[in-house]
């Protein structure tokens, strides 16, 4: 999409969500209208429904076909989208009484900015109203040709749990019908998709209120898919050289104040528990752990680059309203790395991290440039209170990751003011399946905290030199890529991520004895498989079965059992008939060794 389109689309949605407030508003004239932007896909507005000394709302989804009755009045009325600028006393005076747009004028003379509203209608006109609004929007409301409200929930003000909650009500706009309906059908294949639902639909996780908010528990089912995933990591980073280590989930609050980390996690970080004379915290991030582990002992040239890695447990403070089934969680398990490495020798190794990443997910089925793509995110110089000072440093750094996305050919885009603290990083956005894109994680260039720890090595002079580190995940965190791979798939797992991959289905009670030879032997032979021996017909234990995802069904009978063969099929339905035993081992064992995607 053009930027010119782009730039028409926020503002068709915001005059939709301006259409919106003001139908609501004159439904219910008691609400007090908070914000409301435009997004990326849609827009949203939040109202208070509950103001003091009025009797409250109460909006759900039931209401909206009235709200969008409503809006379809004003739109066909055609009114005109008009912006003025006005006075902090002019302001003042228009929105007395709502404590929400008062705020924001404060927000908006304290930082020198002008005041601005559009009216929606000629101004003190029948079915006209105002706004506090920076804009943009469409010339009048006839403009608006498609739009849909979606859904209906809290939000405290200002995304803070300590401020009043608010009523959220989601809506969408697009240029015409046809790309509403198309959005509507994704949002109802990807609301099929979410991994919240197929989570627990399959038996894969589950949260507790006693455990805790954030806090996800894998069944054996979901652990056997954390495992696949572990051992995959494991494997291919040794192959490539990386060193596995293991440090502690937690360390003293003055390693964390070395690196810098401290000013910027303190506020996600939990709090310090004082053992002894320590202080010590649970760890939000692995890095300064891997500094010290570099530090034990003296370090030549010879051995750089030196890639530490390790699956690291790590936890952050998530607010409650912004906890996400796995992916976002409290506590995570990240594939994380540091590489050491020579100044001259980063651009090849920033390559090399890169190929590792692209191999890892095309294993996993995701595709670079759809499923995928990077955000090179920069710093900003202006920054001085975020950022650390050093122009050439940053520069160069810039310059390295730009050329290697360039030579990779790699699909990026750039991102000013989203770099680290201590310098730029390559960002893996993967796209869900309804287009939202996600950080997945990313590769950080750091030529900040080597100094901070004053990490050396020797070089072929004999003399000391400060190495570069890298910061990298092959994978990012489990919990997260989990979630992503539940939505990719809709549970239905390549056979090798599969937490059961075959089920023996026996027609009758006295082919359960052959059901369970069966199983024992492909258990033997490393395939997760379990027996349907239930008192249930067999179609139902087929639709049970591809129900569970289960990639192969092997039904048993007097023929099956007579030929020592199964009769396979497929969770699509597909039927591969009468198979001899070691021929369905062969074929299973193959797509489990090869990692391939399809059955």
């Amino acid at each position: 999409m053009s930027d010119k389109k782009k730039e028409h689309l926020w503002a068709l949605r915001h005059s939709a969500e301006h259409v919106m407030h003001q139908a609501v508003k004159e439904l219910y004239p008691q609400v007090l209208l908070a914000m409301g932007p435009a997004t990326d896909e849609g827009f949203y507005n939040d109202f208070d429904s509950s103001p003091a000394g009025v009797q409250a709302v109460t909006m759900t989804e039931e209401d909206f076909p009235k709200i969008e009755k409503r809006m379809q009045i004003l739109i066909d009325l055609d009114l005109p989208i008009i912006k003025k600028e006005i006075s902090e006393n002019e302001a003042r005076k228009l929105f007395k009484g709502n404590p929400y747009k008062l705020g924001w004028i404060d927000e908006i003379t304290k930082k020198g900015e002008k005041i601005t509203v559009y009216w929606t209608g000629k101004p003190g006109a029948k079915n006209s109203m105002v706004d506090l609004c920076s804009g943009p929007h469409l010339a009048s409301t006839g403009e608006i040709k498609a739009f849909k409200l979606l859904s209906v929930a809290g939000a405290y003000w200002h995304g803070d749990e300590k401020n009043k909650m608010l009523t959220r009500i989601y809506g969408t706009a697009f240029e015409n019908k046809e790309q509403l309906e198309h959005f509507l059908w994704v949002q109802k294949e990807a609301k099929k998709r979410d991994h919240r639902k197929l989570g627990v639909d399959l038996d894969l996780f589950t949260f507790s209120d006693l455990v805790g908010k954030g806090l996800p528990m894998l069944t054996s089912k979901g652990a056997t898919i954390r495992r696949e995933l572990e051992r995959f990591v494991i494997d291919e980073e040794l192959k490539r050289g990386y060193q596995h280590v293991i440090t502690p989930p937690l360390a003293k609050t003055a390693l964390y104040k070395t690196s810098g980390h401290y000013p910027y996690y303190k506020n996600t970080m939990y709090p310090v528990m004082k053992v002894d004379d320590d202080e010590l915290i649970l760890r939000p991030m692995t890095c300064p752990h891997h500094f010290m582990l570099y530090k034990s002992r003296p370090h030549s040239y010879r051995e750089l680059p030196l890639r530490y890695a390790e699956l690291a447990p790590q936890f952050r403070y998530e607010k409650s309203g912004e906890l996400s089934g796995l992916m976002r969680v409290r506590m995570f398990c990240l594939a994380d790395a540091h590489i050491f490495v020579e100044a001259n020798k980063v651009k090849s190794e920033i390559k090399k991290v890169l190929e590792l990443i692209d191999y890892m997910n095309r294993v996993l089925g995701l595709i670079k440039g759809v499923d995928y793509r990077y955000r090179l995110s920069l710093g900003d110089r202006a920054d001085k209170k975020k950022y650390y000072k050093d122009d050439a440093a940053w520069d160069k750094a810039e310059s390295i990751l730009r050329e290697v996305l360039h030579e990779s050919d790699a699909p990026f885009f750039e991102a000013s003011g989203e770099a680290a603290f201590y310098g730029p990083k390559i960002d893996i956005q993967v796209r869900k399946f309804n287009g939202a894109e996600e950080t997945a994680f990313t590769v950080q260039y750091d030529f900040v905290m080597p100094k901070r720890f004053a990490l050396r090595y020797i070089d072929g002079d004999g003399q000391e030199q400060e190495p570069i580190v890298i910061h990298r995940s092959s994978i990012g965190a489990f919990e997260r890529t989990m979630a992503f791979l539940i939505e990719k798939y809709a549970g239905a797992f390549p056979v090798w991520l599969s937490p059961i991959q075959a089920v023996v289905i026996p027609i009758a009670e006295r082919h359960v004895k052959y059901a369970n030879s069966v199983a024992e032997f492909l258990m033997k032979d490393d395939i997760r498989v379990t027996v349907d021996a239930r008192n249930e017909k067999m179609q139902s234990k087929i639709r049970d079965a591809q129900l569970q995802k289960i990639p192969y069904m092997l039904i048993v009978g007097d023929r099956e059992q007579k030929k020592k063969g199964l009769a396979v099929r497929l969770r699509t339905g597909q039927d591969l008939g009468l198979m001899p035993f070691q021929k369905f081992v062969q074929v299973i064992r193959e797509k489990i060794d090869k990692k391939t995607i399809d059955l």
